[in-house]
């Protein structure tokens, strides 16, 4: 029988907005990431009301070409009109050959977020599953959860940016090697009593995979669960929710 939610998760629209900011500054965060803190008056009126939230992250290729990327709005600072992107640095993409070379003081774009799902924290658990593209997400929502909620986490991420999680939740978390042994970590999974929201991220063709296994073998019902479809093989700019 699938579980029934009795909590609300609410959809906001938000005013699209584009928003010129420059490079405040740059820290490592695990050995495949670049945390970058961008800093600019547009960014006063800007909101993210969600850990899901995405925006599209606009740039001159220095060939007279805009690459536009979305990202998770990892941290904002209202007061210091500041925010923090973590770009991951794998592989010769232009956003991360852009992130791996970025300095202070040079110069984007951000666009959005056009919306947030506002999924509420205090379920009695939740389930966070995906690969390393996840993880930026991921790091927000458990600093999100309160101490009374439980959080099963599990991630495919190299050894180097397996860091710890900060929050003040019970987290279970377990690190996989592959996209097969995700899935059976999340099958091997025993869900709480209780009322739980079912959140994944990563690539296409394993976030399907994933939405299936919730739906037909945890029995969560589509309005408890939303995964999606951070990239997809050989598709640059990709970003899918798998509803």
């Amino acid at each position: 029988m699938e579980q029934q939610s009795r909590k609300t998760v609410q959809r906001v629209r938000h005013e699209l907005r584009m928003r010129e900011v420059s490079v405040a500054s740059i820290a490592p965060s695990g050995e495949h990431f670049a945390s970058i803190t961008f800093q600019g008056e547009a960014l006063a009126d800007f909101v993210s009301l969600s850990f899901d939230d995405h925006v599209k992250f606009m740039f001159d290729d220095g060939a007279g070409n805009q690459v536009r990327r979305d990202y998770t709005p990892r941290r904002f600072n209202a007061q210091s009109r500041e925010l923090t992107i973590e770009f991951a640095l794998h592989g010769d993409g232009a956003a991360s050959n852009w992130a791996r070379h970025a300095q202070p003081g040079d110069r984007a774009i951000v666009g959005g977020p056009r919306g947030s799902m506002i999924i509420p924290p205090d379920f009695d658990w939740h389930l966070l599953a995906g690969d390393s593209t996840a993880l930026p997400a991921m790091r927000r929502r458990l600093e999100e959860l309160p101490a009374q909620v439980r959080a099963m986490v599990v991630v495919l991420a190299g050894d180097g940016d397996r860091l710890p999680f900060t929050s003040a939740a019970h987290i279970d978390v377990h690190w996989v090697d592959s996209e097969d042994a995700l899935l059976e970590r999340v099958r091997a999974c025993t869900l709480p009593a209780g009322e739980g929201f079912a959140w994944g991220a990563g690539e296409a063709a394993t976030m399907r995979r994933l939405r299936a296994l919730l739906a037909e073998e945890k029995g969560i019902a589509k309005e408890a669960m939303r995964v999606s479809a951070y990239w997809k093989q050989g598709v640059a700019d990709h970003h899918e929710n798998l509803e």
